[in-house]
């Protein structure tokens, strides 16, 4: 399973927004008590902006990118909110995984096979990105070096 990363829970949340709150109240209060009260509706309007910003990131996070290998394949499933939901089947056979570009610099993890590619963890941090890649490339070695169980003949 992989998740965008959420820095700030929602204590951290409720804590940030009650001192962003408290210090603006101050702000508001001192303009207001000096005849600059023009000012105190501006002071309001950050702390909407700023709750705007918050609740458009954590829709942004119910994104998540599930990649499950199989004895047959390998699936992506991407669900994302409000979007319907993708699911691309790969062979692992031939399943090749690249890391575009320098890992510092948003290179990409692109599954492909059989001339489909899939570009998966996008959200991802670099160095995530780079440890996703290997530990992939690590489970389809295991995968490919199986023995083959044919099923028995009747």
């Amino acid at each position: 399973m992989l998740h965008p990363h959420r820095s700030l829970g929602r204590h951290g949340f409720r804590v940030l927004m009650s001192v962003v709150i408290l210090v603006n109240l101050l702000i508001a209060g001192i303009f207001a008590a000096n005849g600059a009260w023009p000012v105190v509706p501006f002071c309001g309007l950050d702390v909407v902006i700023l709750w705007l910003a918050f609740r458009v990131n954590n829709r942004a996070a119910q994104l998540y990118e599930r990649v499950r290998l199989t004895d047959t394949d390998l699936t992506v499933q991407r669900v994302a909110r409000n979007k319907p939901e993708r699911r691309w089947s790969l062979q692992p056979n031939w399943l090749r995984v690249t890391l575009d570009g320098p890992p510092r610099h948003g290179g990409q993890v692109t599954l492909s096979s059989h001339g489909q590619s899939v570009t998966v963890g996008a959200f991802l941090t670099p160095d995530e990105r780079a440890d996703f890649a290997k530990a992939l490339r690590g489970a389809l070695a295991l995968w490919r070096r199986a023995p083959c169980h044919p099923e028995p003949v009747p």
